[in-house]
């Protein structure tokens, strides 16, 4: 049987078996999460977020996520590459943080543009 695992705020869905990763199921949706490790719970870049009625749709964290994530688990902070899908749920994907960075600065340009025509 085959769940659907939904990445927000992009709202891209696939069909997966039970026990896939998120990472791999974002690979496969076509969804971007940055990682540097290649799935090893190292880098501690593919943070996702699942909110608390969804979280029980995931296998339990593994040790290594447990010993990474310490307290972000309890605010629904997982490993994309150790969180393996046990039933349908929506996942949130965090913001690259390199494009975050740069939206600001255009954010920041175009409010400064926006001022100098009401001077």
């Amino acid at each position: 049987m085959q769940e659907v695992v939904t990445f927000l705020p992009m709202n891209k869905s696939i069909k997966v078996q039970p026990g896939t990763t998120l990472l791999h199921a974002a690979r496969r949706a076509g969804v971007r999460i940055t990682t540097r490790c290649d799935g090893k719970a190292a880098c501690l870049m593919c943070k996702v977020g699942v909110e608390q009625d969804e979280r029980k749709a995931l296998l339990p964290p593994t040790d290594a996520e447990k010993r990474k994530l310490g307290r972000l688990l309890e605010a629904g902070t997982r490993l994309s590459c150790q969180a393996k899908v046990r039933s349908s749920l929506s996942v949130h994907v965090p913001e690259d943080p390199l494009k975050a960075a740069i939206r600001k600065q255009l954010e920041r340009q175009r409010q400064e543009q926006d001022d100098d025509w009401f001077v």
